[in-house]
């Protein structure tokens, strides 16, 4: 790290880091699917992506894939009650604010449609809670592509290397680094104190634990 700037601001993914989706997404949907729930949830991800960067209605896009597996329900009711099903992760709630404790800038990096992006604005506080958010569906990119790291550090307003990327997925903390960021592959799961050693490593040190 000789000769790197100082890291004055992390960049944290949502799903897997910040929050949870209790029981999965197989058993989320698996009241109307039954034992087809894997394979619909699995379907529908394989043609998500143009809505997670905002190019299609998902609500939409759920709705055909409901109809085509021949699932005769409101597509709302379902969402609200497998997509809101989201809770946050205390512990990775509680370093936000001891991050931001610490002095540094504070940043949420996420992959999401614009419906399940404003409810967590919203509802779970997200706005208040993080400096600068960066949506895939607004971005116009996903985490798959480098491409959305180049306009997430644009919009933050900060160079690539001041910034500490955390994702539970690899291969977005792969393309993090490739434009220059720095980056940890973590999800709640792995335990804070090693986020927290990992994140000493690149001279991150959050507040004291109340």
């Amino acid at each position: 790290m000789s000769g790197r700037p100082t890291v004055e601001h992390v960049l944290l993914d949502a799903d897997g880091v910040l929050q949870d989706l209790p029981g999965g997404w197989f058993e989320g949907v698996r009241p109307w699917l039954g034992d087809r729930a894997e394979a619909f949830m699995r379907a529908s991800w394989s043609d998500e992506e143009p809505c997670l960067r905002g190019e299609c209605d998902f609500l939409v896009h759920l709705e055909n894939q409901l109809r085509a597996w021949d699932v005769d329900v409101p597509v709302r009711e379902v969402f609200e009650a497998v997509w809101h099903s989201i809770e946050l992760v205390p512990s990775s709630i509680e370093l936000v604010h001891r991050l931001r404790a610490a002095g540094y800038g504070v940043h949420l990096g996420t992959n999401q449609e614009q419906h399940r992006g404003a409810y967590m604005r919203t509802e779970l506080g997200y706005d208040e809670l993080f400096e600068t958010s960066c949506y895939s569906h607004e971005l116009g990119v996903t985490k798959s592509d480098p491409r959305y790291f180049e306009l997430a550090v644009e919009r933050i307003g900060v160079e690539p290397a001041t910034v500490l990327f955390v994702d539970d997925v690899l291969g977005n903390v792969e393309n993090a680094r490739s434009v220059g960021l720095a980056a940890v592959h973590w999800t709640f799961l792995d335990g804070l104190d090693v986020l927290e050693a990992a994140m000493a490593e690149h001279g991150v040190h959050p507040a004291p634990r109340s």
